[in-house]
């Protein structure tokens, strides 16, 4: 396979501090935001790229003004469904209280605030609820469980964030009825009725984990704004550099890669019920080779895969794994694939199943994960096309994949320290 990096769209916000005080600004909080108001800021998405820096700035520029604002965990029933848990999370991600200089008020309790029009009622964090205003902060990219014209971004954060485990819960069920998207709007509409949501603050990132754009969203423009800012983000988002391929070979996956492992908009498969899955990318044969370190033996995600090794399955928290999948009502996602007891025969039951191609015939691709996909190889039958691309650049001539005595990949990337 050879080498070969994808150039994506970079751009770039330098000084994500000055960014949210100019925001601020341009939508003059000092007419949002008064004096001697508590107002609560909310905290819970994974890998945000400098999220403390961000946070800190925006609790700045609120003392300015006279508020006193903190920071609400807002997770929906993640960290174990437990305030102290919670906590723990956010302070993970870099949000404590001495980095962003405001204190952190954790809980589980809700209050209802609203109601469907069906009768199912809307929750709300009970100290974001009894605030005189909530910020809701946010990354703005596509979910990994559906396909629409928002994802995960200011409304989810609202939806399932802000409900904790019990809002969760009960949305979770209700997708099944409604639908993921229509969901999360119809109960972000509700919480907004309430006047409570002062402003968003939406974060774009780009391809390579960088903060692209900061912007901050009044109430009454939240919903549209949110669908303008999920196209620019589908735009900036990673991808493989090919949308049909033989196999995928992927070292690992783990919850801090994806919420389901390995990122489901990347590899083209959602398994998600009552969802369409996506046309493009169509991979034939995706085989995982281990977990990572940070997901702590949660290995949800596998289930996306057609093969993987004995190791993997043994580095599982049957547990976290079971539990993660049951919550999100996804058990399908956690299904373990066929496994081999060496890295060499996972791949080569992958290569084995693609049909009447032989392995030096197949479109394949190997990367490190679905998060990291500036650097891939790729098979020899697609440098071809790769050599007619501005948006790829061929760094080496094709070679065997290596195998140590054990019969375990040498991974490039690893060699390479990305």
């Amino acid at each position: 396979m050879a080498l070969v990096r994808q150039r994506f769209p970079r751009p770039r916000v330098e000084d994500p501090a000055r960014a949210v005080k100019e925001e601020l600004g341009r939508i003059g909080v000092e007419r949002i935001v008064k004096p001697g108001e508590r107002i609560a800021l909310t905290a819970g998405s994974r890998g945000i790229a400098r999220i403390d820096v961000i946070m800190r700035a925006l609790v700045d520029e609120l003392k300015k003004l006279g508020a006193e604002p903190f920071i609400v965990p807002a997770m929906g029933s993640h960290g174990g469904a437990t305030a102290e848990g919670q906590r723990r999370v956010i302070e993970r991600y870099g949000i404590t209280e001495e980095r962003v200089g405001a204190p952190i008020i954790s809980s589980m309790e809700v209050v209802q605030v609203g109601e469907l029009s069906d009768g199912s009622p809307v929750y709300m964090d009970r100290h974001a609820a009894e605030a005189d205003g909530v910020v809701v902060v946010n990354r703005i990219k596509p979910h990994t469980d559906f396909v629409g014209r928002i994802g995960s971004g200011l409304m989810k954060m609202i939806t399932i964030g802000l409900g904790k485990k019990e809002g969760a819960t009960l949305c979770h069920k209700l997708f099944f009825k409604y639908g993921f998207e229509n969901v999360i709007r119809w109960v972000a509409r509700e919480v907004l009725k309430t006047g409570k949501i002062k402003f968003g603050l939406a974060i774009v990132e780009n391809a390579y984990k960088e903060v692209a754009r900061i912007e901050a969203v009044l109430p009454e423009e939240l919903e549209r704004r949110e669908e303008e800012l999920f196209a620019e983000a589908k735009k900036l988002a990673g991808k493989l550099p090919f949308d049909e391929l033989d196999v995928l070979i992927v070292d690992k996956l783990g919850k801090d890669i994806s919420g389901t492992g390995m990122d489901t908009n990347v590899i083209g498969r959602m398994m998600q019920n009552f969802e369409p899955e996506p046309e493009r990318p169509f991979i034939l044969r995706i085989v995982v080779l281990d977990l990572t370190e940070k997901t702590e033996g949660n290995a949800v995600g596998i289930g996306l895969a057609d093969f993987t090794t004995a190791r993997l399955v043994r580095k599982m928290d049957r547990k976290a794994t079971y539990t993660n999948s049951l919550t999100s009502l996804g058990p399908q996602k956690s299904r373990i694939p066929l496994y081999f007891d060496t890295d060499r025969e996972a791949i080569e039951a992958a290569f084995a199943t693609v049909g009447i191609r032989e392995p030096e015939e197949c479109r394949a691709v190997h990367i490190k994960s679905t998060l990291h996909l500036e650097y891939v190889e790729i098979s020899e039958p697609l440098l071809d096309e790769a050599r007619g691309r501005d948006d790829l650049e061929i760094l080496s001539d094709p070679e065997p994949l290596r195998f140590d005595e054990e019969g375990n990949l040498i991974s490039r990337f690893d060699l390479m320290g990305v």
